[in-house]
């Protein structure tokens, strides 16, 4: 008995904590896929040049149109590429790792890069569940607080046959 009220009371400071952060405007992204819904927390306090460049993008309507170029089930999807391929990126410098303790968990969102950890640019991805593998390796640079259900439903492959798009990203602070 105890133990089923203290989950409850746990399970409720969580959803509130969760609200709480969607409630940062500055902080927020929303991604409208095929599939529905995205709602990434931003985390400037751990990636801020990984965080302002993703805002930044965003806020030119970058990532617009852009597909999820690489799916994998059980282990992440990537986008991020205008070219689709997986070896586009934005006009801009590449950004210095800024690796954390973060772990990758289910819903985390991580910054792409190739072999040299100084590469990430553009492109992105985001773990169906956890993958340890990448802890300390990769940028953390947000997590889903909302609409999971739609990023499990992104289409599979590498590339995919039918690749899920975003039809429009935005910074919650921007949305009328």
């Amino acid at each position: 008995m105890h133990r089923r009220l203290f989950l409850t009371l746990a399970v409720t400071a969580l959803l509130f904590t969760s609200v709480a952060r969607a409630a940062e405007p500055e902080d927020t992204l929303y991604l409208e896929l095929d599939t529905g819904r995205v709602v990434i927390e931003l985390l400037p306090n751990v990636a801020p040049a990984h965080v302002a460049r993703i805002k930044e993008l965003t806020r030119e309507g970058f990532y617009n149109g852009v597909v999820f170029h690489r799916v994998i089930p059980g282990f992440m999807a990537q986008s991020g590429d205008p070219t689709g391929t997986g070896r586009g990126g934005s006009d801009r410098p590449d950004l210095p790792a800024e690796f954390s303790s973060l772990p990758f968990e289910r819903g985390t969102v991580g910054a792409a890069r190739t072999a040299d950890p100084n590469s990430a640019n553009s492109q992105w991805f985001i773990t169906f569940g956890p993958t340890p593998h990448l802890n300390g390796d990769y940028t953390v640079w947000g997590r889903v607080i909302d609409g999971m259900e739609a990023v499990d439903a992104i289409a599979p492959g590498e590339p995919p046959v039918e690749p899920t798009q975003i039809i429009e990203a935005r910074i919650a602070a921007d949305v009328d």
